[in-house]
C-alpha cells in the first residue's frame, strides 16, 4: 500500500490530533508535500518525516495548556511529560542514525582516482 507523506506522519504521531494544514506545515518545513507518496527506502524521506514528528512533539512539549488537555486513563500530566520527552529522544536518536548511515552510504560511493 502506498502512503503519502501525511499519511506516514500521521502514523508516527498517533494519538495526537492536529489538523491536517498544521502537519501540512510541519511536512514544508522539512521539504516535503504532504500529497506526495512516501518512499520508504529512501532515508532523507525517512528523516524528514522524523523530523517533521519531532517538530510536532517539541510544539506539544513546548507548550503545557496544550499537554494539560492530554489526559489519560491512570495517566496524570507528569507521566505524559515523561513519556513524551523520551519519546522526543527516541527522534532525535533516530535521526541521527539516519544521517550517520547517509554519511557512510554517501561515501562508500566514492572513489579516488590517481594518476600515475
Amino acid at each position: 500500500m502506498n502512503y503519502t507523506n501525511l499519511e506516514r506522519l500521521e502514523l508516527e504521531i498517533k494519538g495526537i490530533d492536529l489538523l491536517d494544514t498544521e502537519m501540512e506545515v510541519y511536512l514544508a518545513e522539512n521539504n516535503l508535500v504532504a500529497t506526495d507518496t512516501y518512499d520508504p527506502t529512501n532515508n532523507i524521506n525517512k528523516r524528514a518525516i522524523l523530523e517533521s514528528a519531532l517538530g510536532i512533539l517539541e510544539g506539544i512539549a513546548n507548550n503545557p495548556k496544550l499537554m494539560k488537555t492530554y489526559k489519560f486513563e491512570e495517566e496524570s500530566v507528569s507521566d505524559f511529560h515523561e513519556n513524551l520527552m523520551a519519546r522526543i529522544d527516541q527522534l532525535d536518536k533516530k535521526i541521527r542514525q539516519l544521517k550517520q548511515d547517509e554519511i557512510k552510504q554517501n561515501s562508500s560511493q566514492s572513489f579516488y582516482l590517481f594518476n600515475s
